[in-house]
């Protein structure tokens, strides 16, 4: 794909630009599409996957059954990629896996479809998050090198394997072919997590997003960023950024900052209103992901909220669906035994999942706190050898580690958090 971000372009081709390289200008430009082509079933589409979640369900059905009569009206590419972004926007992964499948098998490398791809990892099923690892190495392949859509999707991909040096090089060739591809820079800052690249990620993010301060991920990168600072043990700057660049929605994200800065000894950013996260759950879908409740669990953890986080294992354990009964109920009780001081107990029940965790979803970078936890735990208990092996690979292959180290220095049990405070302590 050639950029034409040029403003003489068509305003479609700019709206495709600014969708694949989450461009802070998509909303306006898809918007635009919208109004100046109402008929194009495809530029409808492409508007509900950008705000469906912002729609209600007759709202979103509506508009999509619209975009696919227009798209038809087109051809078969177009009324498939309308169907595909239909099943994505209500939830049907494993059928827009499905879907996918016999898309790329008749249109290759379509780029439009491509952005359809997290489907595969939504599913929750190793088995298609391997496929779709799969198949992005095949549409990439077939889209040639020189395709930085397909090049970033590809160095996400291999970012998620832990591959993360393939990965980094991946992405740094897909920025030099497209510096503003938002995808690419996610994946760069997934695989500089991996290497622990610390201070030179940080300022290359901070740099990036100066351009397009309204990126779609900017708040997400800004996460990324407070992640580096704690590699290098800059913990006021991962707090000022869970605090001025995380917004109160962002439950997930600032408790995953925090929870790191407690198990390495050290004060919380702003944290979320413990009755947020009790309505969260409480409300219709509030576990309806596992992900999802993973992090309100640890959102709770941050405020040492034991009674909520047994609650909620029970819940979980009572759960119907096994990676609810079987890897998040041990892992929230987990977390509620870190928070009562019994690490001992925590040990256990983390030892015991193993890999398992990987079924909690999220990405590597995300589920790596449950190693953290495990790690800190181990400590806890006087069993530095094994929070040592067990931290290893992170230590010898990460530049920054200064967390890690951290980790496995022997103090007391994760503090209860601080007294809550306008200004950080």
């Amino acid at each position: 794909m050639t950029s034409r971000a040029a403003a003489d372009a068509p305003v479609g081709e700019r709206a495709v630009e600014a969708l694949l390289s989450l461009s802070g200008r998509t909303l306006p430009l898809l918007r635009q599409w919208v109004g100046s082509e109402p008929d194009c079933g495809v530029a409808r589409a492409l508007l509900a996957l950008a705000t469906g979640d912002r729609w209600d369900d007759a709202t979103l059905k509506g508009q999509l059954v619209t975009a696919h009569r227009d798209a038809s009206a087109v051809g078969a590419r177009e009324a498939s990629l309308v169907y595909g972004v239909f099943l994505h926007t209500h939830r049907q992964y494993r059928l827009t896996a499905d879907h996918l499948v016999e898309h790329f098998t008749r249109w290759p490398a379509d780029e439009l479809a491509g952005l359809l791809m997290g489907a595969f990892h939504s599913c929750g099923d190793a088995a298609y998050r391997a496929h779709g690892e799969v198949l992005t190495g095949r549409q990439a392949e077939a889209a040639g090198p020189e395709n930085w859509p397909w090049t970033s999707w590809l160095a996400a991909a291999r970012a998620e394997q832990g591959l993360a040096r393939e990965a980094y090089g991946l992405a740094e060739h897909a920025l030099t072919l497209y510096p503003r591809s938002g995808v690419a820079v996610h994946a760069l800052a997934h695989a500089g997590h991996e290497l622990g690249t610390g201070t030179a990620c940080v300022g290359f993010l901070d740099q990036w997003l100066l351009t397009d301060p309204q990126a779609v991920q900017s708040r997400h990168l800004n996460w990324h960023s407070a992640l580096q600072s704690l590699a290098c043990g800059d913990f006021p700057d991962a707090r000022r950024r869970a605090d001025t660049a995380l917004a109160d929605t962002d439950v997930g994200m600032r408790a995953a900052t925090n929870w790191r800065l407690l198990l390495v000894g050290r004060s919380p950013a702003g944290r979320s209103d413990p009755d947020q996260v009790r309505a969260l759950l409480a409300a219709p879908g509030g576990t309806a992901e596992v992900f999802h409740t993973f992090n309100l669990a640890l959102a709770l953890a941050v405020e040492a909220a034991t009674d909520d986080l047994h609650a909620l294992a029970r819940r979980a354990a009572a759960d119907e669906r096994p990676d609810y009964r079987d890897v998040l109920a041990p892992v929230v009780r987990a977390l509620a035994e870190v928070t009562a001081g019994r690490p001992q107990v925590a040990v256990d029940l983390l030892t015991g999942l193993g890999q398992e965790t990987e079924r909690i979803g999220g990405v590597r970078v995300e589920r790596e706190i449950i190693q953290d936890t495990l790690a800190r735990a181990l400590v806890d208990t006087g069993e530095h050898v094994r929070a040592a092996g067990l931290l290893h690979h992170r230590t010898t292959d990460r530049r920054h580690h200064t967390y890690e180290d951290l980790l496995l220095t022997p103090r007391p049990t994760v503090p209860a958090p601080a007294e809550r405070s306008a200004t950080p302590a």
